[in-house]
């Protein structure tokens, strides 16, 4: 019997957590992060706010403008760190070869638990049902022979959504699906393969072009994805991947045009190493050192995951404003990412 590999992806977790906690907040315009009148952006929004386009990373005043009646609550970590804990367990009873990816969602192989493939959907239902009953929360499940499908998969029906693509349905499947349902496919990529008229995954499919032009050394990575082929294993060490760059001055500046230019070079730089791993950036820091050699550290944790060196710059940039931390002339620049 080939993989069974489940996807359990949470259902807006923040906001969804924040809505379960507090009935005023149940079916309203709920959006987690700094309030309007403040520099911030949004952490999380619920699926009512999602329907005025308002998404994580958008600064909250364009959130507010997007939706007037948005109601705003500063996050609480704690609180979903928490909670993620419990459903992580929840998970492991069922299996424990469960990858955690970030704190609402998780990978599973369950071959061992099965007879059949087809078993995986009444598990799947079992799981569901028992984070709905215990939590007060919903999850969206992806189930596949490997990681690639089984995420597809879960944001296929969101929210509360269970779909299963079958290893002889999945090369029909992904046909019409955009390339940029391929992780690691941003808009750059995206816009380099349309100029070559690559713009479905069936477009990927059928290219008979040399991709690697377009997109360097992930060119063989993305036609495997295209035919719904992924080797990586469910990893249960829960090592967060983490990225970075930093660059050290010449001389010590404080100049904003020289800081913005070196961040927004580190940016890319961590965008590329993204695209090459085929990975989001969930947790966005940045570093400063001054002349004295005192060196700080900020970070900002998203729900959704950021990908173009656009949405990475512009979050060191409201770090560095929000903390303040350009006081005085920098020795030393640098962004970090986490998975």
């Amino acid at each position: 019997m080939p993989r069974v590999i489940l996807h359990v992806d949470m259902d807006a977790f923040f906001a969804s957590i924040e809505q379960r906690d507090h009935p005023a907040y149940r079916r309203k315009p709920l959006i987690v992060g700094a309030p309007p009148d403040q520099r911030g952006v949004v952490c999380a929004a619920s699926y009512e706010a999602r329907q005025f386009k308002v998404r994580s990373a958008m600064p909250s005043r364009t959130a507010a403008r997007l939706c007037p009646h948005g109601i705003f609550v500063r996050p609480r970590m704690e609180a979903y760190r928490a909670e993620s804990a419990i459903l992580m367990q929840i998970l492991r009873d069922v299996s424990p070869l469960l990858e955690k990816v970030s704190v609402d969602e998780a990978y599973l192989d369950v071959s061992a638990n099965l007879e059949h493939a087809a078993e995986a959907v009444a598990l799947a239902k079992q799981i569901k049902a028992r984070i709905s009953g215990q939590r007060s929360l919903t999850a969206s499940i992806g189930i596949a022979s490997n990681k690639f499908l089984a995420k597809l998969g879960s944001d296929f029906q969101k929210p509360d959504g269970l779909t299963l693509i079958a290893e002889r349905d999945k090369i029909a499947f992904l046909r019409p699906l955009s390339v940029s349902s391929i992780h690691g496919v941003g808009p750059v990529t995206a816009q380099s393969l349309r100029e070559h008229g690559i713009i479905t995954i069936g477009d990927l499919q059928d290219a008979g072009i040399d991709l690697l032009p377009l997109v360097g050394s992930f060119a063989a990575t993305l036609k495997e994805r295209a035919f719904g082929v992924d080797d990586r294993p469910v990893d249960p060490s829960e090592e967060r991947k983490s990225i970075s760059a930093e660059t050290t001055f010449l001389e010590d500046t404080d100049d904003r045009a020289t800081l913005r230019g070196a961040l927004k070079e580190l940016a890319e730089d961590v965008a590329q190493t993204l695209a090459r791993h085929a990975v989001g950036a969930l947790t966005v820091q940045v570093k400063v050192r001054y002349s004295d050699f005192t060196t700080l550290t900020r970070q900002i944790r998203l729900e959704e995951p950021v990908t173009t060196d656009r949405e990475i710059y512009r979050m060191a940039c409201y770090l560095l404003a929000r903390h303040r931390l350009v006081t005085g002339p920098l020795r030393l620049i640098g962004i970090g990412v986490s998975t």
